[in-house]
């Protein structure tokens, strides 16, 4: 069974956008802002990434001002959060395991646009980790908590598999969208199992 090529794209990055916004509305319960904020930090979560990899690639308008879809799934996704959120048992946790997903959804997705955009494969994979990466750090900041990617278990590094993994499956013209399914596995797979055996890269800076 064959799917059409952009409309899983699409689909995937409007996950991704959802996912990462209600990360960023679950930072919001934990500084316990009202639902302005909520839709505040989830908004600039979600579209955080994808706007940063646009201004770079020179793609302007940026997508969500091109379609305005990505900022309603970015405020209703933060105002369902606004009420479910205090239903949840531990904010953090819900927090880290929906960054890990939109982290991993970002990875490809961001690799995808950047390479239909034609830019090269090496900046097509660094689009796919900053796409990944910097909606989370723009929450971080914006809520004054510490940056998720300043923790020592694996995290840029798990983007960046992701990305390269699908870049790499991407050549191998396979059918069925299997490169943005296994991109995506690989980089959610390694972010889990980092976040639960405690898995970091050596440093040297550490211990010192």
């Amino acid at each position: 069974m064959s799917f059409d090529f952009t409309a899983i794209v699409n689909l995937m990055g409007l996950a991704a956008v959802a996912v990462f916004a209600i990360s960023g509305a679950l930072d919001a319960a934990r500084h316990k802002m009202d639902i302005l904020g909520f839709m505040l930090i989830g908004t600039a979560t979600g579209i955080g990434g994808g706007t940063l990899r646009d201004v770079l690639l020179g793609k302007v308008p940026v997508f969500w001002v091109r379609d305005p879809v990505w900022i309603v799934v970015c405020l209703t996704a933060a105002a369902i959060t606004y009420f479910v959120a205090p239903r949840l048992a531990s904010l953090t946790r819900a927090l880290v395991w929906m960054d890990a997903v939109g982290l991993a959804l970002f990875a490809v997705v961001g690799t995808e646009i950047a390479l239909k955009f034609g830019a090269p494969a090496l900046i097509a994979i660094c689009m796919g980790v900053m796409t990944a990466t910097f909606g989370g750090i723009a929450r971080d900041v914006l809520c004054g908590s510490n940056l998720t990617l300043m923790n020592e278990e694996l995290y840029i590094t798990t983007a960046l598999a992701g990305a390269l993994v699908y870049y790499m499956l991407s050549l191998a013209k396979l059918p069925d969208n299997y490169d943005l399914v296994g991109g995506f596995l690989v980089a959610f797979v390694l972010r889990a199992l980092a976040i639960q055996f405690s898995i970091k890269l050596p440093n040297f800076y550490r211990n010192t």
